[in-house]
């Protein structure tokens, strides 16, 4: 146990709430990274026969191989060792780790006693910033009673009594899109959004950026996701009340309808896409992991200095995306055919797939007559009622890796981001 008052104790110690998908490659990551230079996990129950089931877990991984592998590669020998059955104590590449497994309600887990110094929580459970400290199911808000001096939750934020604002202290960031928008006097719980408004930001961004296609009149998007744990590995009964019984079907066999509130949190981190008429869903598909977006958008066409319609041909569009690959190292731009588990891993926010982008010029043809609050004066000015209005469609396809490469890989940097800016 690390003693608060303790020369160590200045050193940086991460919490992190639960060991699920994100909890596990969250660790993963840090351990990897090195920067923190202890880790606190709080399990809040006992798993197996005890800290060696535990070691095991953390070490296999179904999509990522073997831990020492993964860092590595293939002619590495493990490095997890227990050191303390008794304390939780293991070794991780080096990296002291204590795994708690009493408390499960945030208001009880000793982040003070061990040092923490930031909590990443990725238990999925606390999704409601306006839930009350000392709430008998948890409150995200019992992290900072705790000890903790920043709070940051692997998911959306969701409010669930819509009457109730976001509390001030609450932001939602991501890194590489408005990371440098954290105020550490200020804000206290952060949400590192979800894994595909992540890829989605870094998509949208390119655009907004450039001249040509900043503005966009009307976007969607659609996730090709791969499973998550809230599906059924085969079909069982819903819970009452279950409005999307879809979600209880088999994940095996099944590709699945479902929604996603990515284009709703895209403008909590790119405030200006609200006034874009943003649709988004979701398609499930039997895959571990690597998601695909595919953003359609479109685009009014713009006159350069000489009159002429600016083109936005395929051409110009991915040299949009290769500019901005040259300038953050968070996008990549390929060229190549992938398929989905060639991308396994890859540390991008988003990996844009050139060659299937494509764009297409058309006239949308407007009439007046049906809009709104236009003066009677101007129709009669114009003869015509019907206005011909150059567009531009476009349809961008983006790669991401939902679980390691992309999302947890960004909530690290900024969790890193947001440690030293709290000191």
């Amino acid at each position: 146990m690390t003693n608060s008052s303790s020369k160590e104790s200045r050193l940086p110690v991460l919490g992190i709430n639960s060991l699920g998908r994100i909890g596990k490659l969250t660790l993963w990551h840090h351990v990897g990274r090195k920067y923190f230079k202890e880790i606190v996990v709080n399990q809040g129950r006992d798993v197996g026969a005890g800290m060696e089931t535990i070691a095991r877990l953390i070490e296999a991984d179904a999509t990522y191989g073997l831990l020492h592998r993964f860092l590595y590669g293939y002619k590495a020998k493990p490095c997890i060792q227990v050191t303390d059955d008794k304390n939780g104590k293991m070794l991780i590449d080096g990296i002291p780790v204590t795994i708690l497994r009493e408390q499960r309600n945030p208001l009880n887990i000793p982040w003070r006693q061990h040092g923490v110094d930031i909590v990443v929580d990725c238990s999925g459970t606390f999704k409601d910033p306006t839930t009350p400290v000392d709430d008998k199911k948890g409150s995200i808000r019992g992290h900072l009673n705790g000890g903790a001096k920043a709070v940051i939750h692997s998911a959306p934020f969701k409010i669930k009594n819509k009457a109730l604002s976001t509390p001030d202290d609450t932001t939602t960031l991501i890194y590489g899109i408005n990371h440098t928008a954290f105020n550490p006097k200020k804000h206290l719980l952060i949400s590192a959004a979800s894994c595909t408004t992540t890829g989605l930001a870094h998509m949208v961004k390119p655009l907004l950026d450039n001249e040509d296609t900043s503005k966009i009149l009307t976007a969607s998007m659609s996730t090709i996701h791969a499973v998550t744990n809230t599906q059924s590995v085969l079909d069982k009964l819903p819970k009452a009340g279950e409005k999307d019984i879809r979600k209880t079907r088999s994940i095996l066999n099944n590709i699945i309808l479902t929604s996603t509130g990515a284009a709703k949190a895209l403008i909590e981190v790119i405030p200006e896409v609200k006034n874009i008429g943003f649709m988004g869903d979701s398609i499930r598909v039997p895959t571990n992991t690597l998601s695909l977006i595919i953003l359609n958008a479109t685009f009014q066409a713009r006159q350069n200095e000489a009159g002429e319609m600016a083109n936005i041909d395929t051409k110009k569009l991915n040299e949009i995306y290769e500019k901005a690959a040259k300038n953050n190292p968070l996008v990549r731009f390929t060229m190549q055919q992938n398929v989905s588990t060639d991308l396994i891993g890859e540390d991008a926010a988003v990996i844009i797939e050139g060659q299937f982008n494509h764009t297409r010029t058309a006239f949308i043809p407007v009439d007046l007559s049906h809009v709104p609050n236009l003066p009677a004066d101007i129709l009669q000015k114009i003869g015509d009622k019907t206005l011909k209005i150059p567009v531009i469609h476009a349809k961008i396809f983006g790669w991401y890796d939902n679980e390691y490469g992309s999302y947890t890989n960004r909530m690290g940097d900024l969790t890193e981001y947001i440690h030293k800016n709290i000191q």
